[in-house]
This record gives C-alpha cells, sequence and structure tokens, in this order.
C-alpha cells in the first residue's frame, strides 16, 4: 500500500486539484464553530447541530442532515466542514447515474489503451481526493442516487478506505480532517429510499424551516447595508408571505428565496432613487422571485396583495 509522496495517483491528486482547493485554520471547537458560521459564513445555525456534527466528526461517522429544502443543509454542511478541516471540501452533486468512476476515479480511454490500465491513465475524482488529501465531502441529495451508489459509499464511511482493485491499491484515511456530510429531503418525489446498512452508519441531524424571528435574524445578517432601505413591517410581511407558501404552494421557497426577494426589493428602491423600498417594490420582486410553478401564481398574487 502506498500512500505517500512517492505514490503517482497522491501526486496526480495534488498536482489536480491543489490549486483548487483553498485552506484555512481549521476550527474544531463547537462554539469557535458557531461564531464562525455567524461572522464569516453568515450562518445563523442551532448549536445542536454543530454539537452534533463534531461529535460524529471525532467518532469518525458520516453525518446526514435531512430535511425540506431551502433549510441551509448543503450551505452549512459546507461551512462546517470547510472549518473542521481547514481546507475547502468536496461537493457531489447525487443523481442516479453516479457511480464509482465518478466519483473515486477512472482511466483516460486512449492513455488505457496506449499505455494499459495503470497510475499512469488513472484519473482521480472527488471522494479519493478527500481523502488523500484530508479534507471533507458533502454528498449532496444522496436520496437521488442508486442503491448501488450507496453501497458503494459504506466501505468508505465504514472502513475509511477506497480499494482501486485495478491498481492493487488501497488508500485510507490518515487524519481527522476527512468528514462526510450527505444532505437528503425525504419528501423529493425525485429519489429513491435509503437502505438500511446505510441508515445505520451515519448520524442523522434534523433540518426545519426557521421561526419567524430566527428568519429576521438570518435576513439581518445576509443583508447586511441593504438591511437599511428596508422597513420591519416589510421585512415580516415577506416572511408571512413565504410560510404561507411553504404550507400551502407545490413549490416551497426555503430561506435563500427570502434572501434574494429581500435583497431584489432593497435594490429595486435604490435604482428608483428612493430612500427606502415600499410594497410596490416588494410586490415586484415577489413576483420575480416567488412566481416558481404555474399552479402558485394565483396563491402568490393572493399573498402579496395583487393590483
Amino acid at each position: 500500500m502506498l500512500t505517500g509522496v512517492d505514490d503517482p495517483v497522491v501526486r496526480k491528486v495534488y498536482e489536480i486539484y491543489g490549486q483548487v482547493v483553498e485552506s484555512r485554520q481549521p476550527v474544531r471547537d463547537p462554539e469557535a464553530i458557531i461564531d464562525a458560521l455567524r461572522r464569516e459564513f453568515k450562518l445563523l445555525v442551532k448549536p445542536h447541530v454543530v454539537y452534533i456534527t463534531v461529535s460524529a466528526f471525532i467518532n469518525n461517522r458520516p453525518v446526514l442532515y435531512e430535511g425540506p429544502p431551502g433549510t441551509g443543509k448543503t450551505e452549512i454542511g459546507e461551512a462546517i466542514l470547510y472549518l473542521w478541516s481547514g481546507k475547502k471540501p468536496f461537493i457531489l452533486p447525487c443523481s442516479e447515474n453516479y457511480d464509482e468512476y465518478r466519483v473515486i476515479g477512472d482511466f483516460h480511454p486512449a492513455m488505457a489503451m496506449a499505455k494499459g490500465f495503470n497510475e499512469e491513465s488513472f484519473i482521480p475524482r472527488p471522494l479519493l481526493a478527500g481523502l488523500i488529501m484530508e479534507t471533507g465531502v458533502l454528498v449532496d441529495e444522496i436520496r437521488r442516487s442508486s442503491e448501488e451508489f450507496q453501497n458503494l459509499l459504506l466501505d468508505v464511511i465504514d472502513k475509511r478506505r477506497i480499494i482501486i482493485p485495478e491498481l492493487k491499491k488501497v488508500y485510507r484515511q490518515r487524519g481527522a480532517g476527512f468528514q462526510v456530510v450527505f444532505t437528503s429531503n425525504p419528501l423529493d418525489i425525485a429519489q429513491g429510499e435509503l437502505s438500511d446498512a446505510f441508515l445505520r452508519r451515519v448520524v442523522r441531524v434534523e433540518f426545519h424551516y426557521p421561526s419567524t424571528q430566527e428568519e429576521y435574524e438570518i435576513l439581518e445578517l445576509k443583508l447586511g447595508d441593504l438591511a437599511r432601505r428596508l422597513s420591519d413591517n416589510l421585512v415580516f410581511k415577506a416572511i408571512e408571505v413565504v410560510g404561507a407558501l411553504r404550507e400551502k404552494a407545490v413549490y416551497k421557497p426555503g430561506v435563500s428565496d427570502t434572501v434574494t426577494w429581500l435583497t431584489l426589493t432593497a435594490l429595486l428602491s435604490d435604482i428608483k432613487g428612493k430612500e427606502k423600498a415600499d410594497e410596490d417594490d416588494l410586490r415586484e420582486a415577489g413576483r420575480a422571485v416567488l412566481y416558481k410553478n404555474p399552479e402558485d401564481e394565483e396563491l402568490v398574487d393572493e399573498l402579496l396583495g395583487k393590483r
């Protein structure tokens, strides 16, 4: 087993990914992570999410963030992985055709024909790169992957190793930086089920939409100086509309939709030369942001107050 600098695959990983993986000082204290998430990433994260995630990482267990869309699962998972490892994590957006060749590595066809299936023709992919570089990996929407892909991951998350049979090599986790976060929306119709074997190996953290006050605080963080253009009445009106759509609409807007809506509202008022945004700006921006599904347009108009 070769995993040092003399290994051609390790060298290739750093040649391909070394220049694109941003680095920073690792942060592994939960309270420091909560502070950094708010201060640096403008994320308001419930303390229990951070504490459970850090505990799982210490125990070398992957974490499954489950909840409806727009609750911040991907953004929060990516930020925590970045802080924990001190390196920007790899993001794998799942689809049903994901397989080992897309995430572990494959062989360049022309090179393999000319020189054989060896280290020279092998192209490492992000999951193997994360293991070798000791950085995190976020597997987004794991329920959209096939059962075969989930089974492939079992050995990686359980044994913390990746086997490449063609090269007769085994790569193992060497440090605590390599951790895995999965995200999932259990209500998504374009998905399969997670196997019992997979669920036994993960630590599940449930995500919910924020409360009115939490969403208000998130908006303050995200909007920054633009918030001064918005009265509290407009902000709470937007939160009320979004809350109603989450209950009744086909497309359920997430926090990012609320942020986009109010950002656009503030910018509209600015380019119109107004000191503060008004309800007309809110409606105009709302139609642009919230019209996602034709079936919801009448409801959106009703909630916005059609004029």
